[in-house]
């Protein structure tokens, strides 16, 4: 039986960086913060939005301002700017194709995760999609590829997840789940050392999974 693969969004389907660290730089903006530059921006990609501006802002209530300042530019343009990696739409035909069920686990939260989906020709390709609560009371990937579990109905060793930062990573081996690191994101080699398998290309995971 094939198994079924949980894919992130974020670095793994789409590069989101543009999206991602223009709304971090107008929610810091908008709540007085200085803005870091594109290097120190880029690491916002993959956690949950609260565990990144917590220890920059060191209040709970400009925590949540910046969120949904952040959220107000995003729902008007950030999740927009985006494009597919280069041979995931034909991969992901193909696995669907050959009979395994797929879905998405991102910590992005799930509203904005679907209305991205939503425009790709494949969205019809996802079983579910699976994103953080609003209030962040399901953000991180352990309790985001459990929610995916249970939605399905599945057990952890009938599924993959593939991903390209650590997160997805420990989010997998939390569940005793097999994990494959995929190389085109935004994590690297040595942040994916505990991938089961790592990959290079959208292509390799036809042979990966």
């Amino acid at each position: 039986m094939c198994s079924t693969l949980f894919f992130d969004l974020d670095g793994t389907l789409i590069d989101s960086a543009t999206g991602i660290t223009r709304c971090v730089a107008y929610a810091l903006e908008r709540v007085g913060e200085a803005v870091p530059d594109d290097t120190a921006l880029r690491r916002w990609i993959g956690p949950p939005l609260r565990d990144s501006f917590a220890p920059l802002l060191q209040d709970p209530i400009r925590v949540e301002q910046a969120v949904e300042f952040y959220r107000e530019r995003f729902e008007d343009i950030g999740y927009a700017e985006h494009a597919l990696y280069d041979g995931i739409a034909d991969t992901i035909h193909a696995l669907s194709d050959r009979g395994h069920r797929i879905a998405i686990v991102t910590a992005k939260n799930e509203p904005h995760a679907r209305k991205i989906v939503g425009g790709f020709d494949f969205a019809a390709r996802f079983d579910t999609i699976v994103g953080a609560t609003i209030d962040g009371r399901i953000s991180h990937k352990p309790e985001l590829i459990g929610e995916a579990l249970s939605r399905l109905a599945l057990h952890a060793h009938e599924c993959t997840m593939i991903g390209d930062r650590r997160m997805d990573i420990d989010g997998a081996r939390h569940h005793g789940m097999r994990s494959i690191g995929v190389l085109w994101g935004f994590g690297d080699a040595d942040e994916l050392a505990l991938a089961d398998v790592r990959i290079g290309t959208p292509g390799e995971l036809l042979g990966a999974v």
